[in-house]
């Protein structure tokens, strides 16, 4: 006896029901992602081939059960099977492509030029150096003529004011329908930083912040929003550690953003920012790159000491196929604890940190460069060239 052949106007039907199935974390329909592979109807049963970016999605279970839903509304008795494959890289990479489109449309307006680089500096634990990086960054990156806003999104525990050296107010204008926070400005060598921050904000630096993650994620929202970051080139976001509200909130308001992710050789910091570089990826975020802080440190007679390790963090970049894009060393403990971020570029000896800094910022602008103004953009990446060339990269 012949096996009965599938028959085409229920999978017709099957599919048109699953039409306006969306992912519940890329926004995006299961049928425009490439999700739905194939839909056979056979002895009483619907046999779906779902393609999801991973095998261990986390929201699987809701897909599945989303879809077993439209299809026995559709077709009452039927029994639904699953196929779950996992897609390869090109399709993945296709599916976050959309996913990150789909996110701009419903993005929010904001002040913040279309050609500018917004980079989140991230990472899954406190304590890897992410908020001295991103200063000493948007330092290195004004220095060669850029315009760099400096967002401290860590608002329980704000350090920008103190690393750049900054006692201010922050200020506002316009009027109470439509107000604008106005940014502390800082000259630095060619180019300017411009700076929001709790610590701008607070009367008494000292007390503690206890605001949980919606109001968290709405002060974040605002310095988003309702900041005047026109004309920046780059807008270097500190991020709080970990993997909480603020970081989702992220995906939704600057879904352009790319992340850096900062770790350190500790085996355990390499586990935890595995997590930060997973939000990101589900949050259809690019990730750029991993920075290795405290990576050695360099003693007077020039020989380098991995005080923490070595080998751990090119391990985590293989296994998530990421490009480590430095390897910062710790400063001197002169260098640490003597001045503020400005004052140190400025000084004869800057210390080695600085320097691979330095390079990292030249990375950066060669690779992740605005792209607005580009013969502006062409002129100070030609600056920033000869600084780099120099011997002493965005420090002359």
């Amino acid at each position: 006896m012949q096996p009965r052949r599938p028959v085409t106007e229920p999978e017709e039907a099957i599919r048109a029901a699953l039409s306006n199935v969306v992912d519940p974390e890329l926004g995006v329909g299961i049928i425009e992602l490439g999700m739905l592979r194939d839909v056979k109807v056979y002895q009483g049963r619907a046999i779906v081939q779902l393609a999801l970016t991973t095998i261990a999605c986390p929201l699987r279970t809701r897909i599945q059960d989303e879809i077993r839903s439209k299809v026995t509304s559709a077709h009452p008795g039927l029994e639904v099977e699953f196929e779950v494959v996992q897609m390869d890289a090109a399709q993945r990479a296709r599916a976050m492509s959309m996913a990150r489109a789909k996110a701009a449309e419903a993005a929010p307006t904001t002040s913040i030029p279309a050609g500018s680089q917004v980079i989140a500096v991230a990472s899954g634990k406190g304590g890897v150096g992410k908020s001295t990086l991103t200063a000493a960054l948007g330092v290195a990156l004004a220095r060669a003529g850029y315009t760099v806003g400096l967002l401290d999104a860590d608002i329980w525990g704000f350090s920008l004011p103190k690393l750049l050296g900054v006692e201010a107010r922050a200020a506002a204008s316009g009027t109470t329908d439509k107000w604008r926070i106005d940014p502390v400005r800082m000259k630095v060598g060619e180019g300017e930083l411009r700076v929001v921050s709790m610590g701008f904000l607070t009367e008494d630096k000292s007390s503690a912040i206890m605001w949980r993650g919606l109001v968290l994620n709405r002060a974040f929202q605002h310095f988003v929003e309702d900041t005047d970051w026109s004309d920046v080139d780059y807008l270097l976001i500190d991020m709080p550690p970990g993997t909480g509200d603020i970081q989702m909130g992220l995906a939704r308001l600057l879904p352009h953003a790319g992340v850096l992710v900062v770790t350190t050789p500790h085996d355990n910091a390499g586990e935890v920012a595995m997590r930060m570089v997973d939000m990101a990826r589900k949050g259809s975020l690019p990730v750029l790159g991993v920075v290795e802080n405290m990576a050695y440190f360099v003693c007077e007679h020039g020989e380098r000491h991995y005080i923490f390790g070595r080998g751990s963090t090119e391990e985590l970049c293989s296994r998530l196929s990421l490009p480590l894009l430095a390897r910062i060393p710790l400063g001197s403990e002169e260098g640490r604890t003597s001045a503020t971020l400005p004052q140190r570029f400025e000084s004869d000896n800057p210390g080695e940190d600085l320097v691979s800094i330095s390079e990292l910022a030249r990375e950066l602008a060669q690779h992740v460069a605005p792209i607005a103004d580009m013969s502006g953009c062409t002129s100070r990446l030609a600056a920033l060239e000869r600084r780099m060339l120099s011997g002493r990269p965005g420090l002359s």
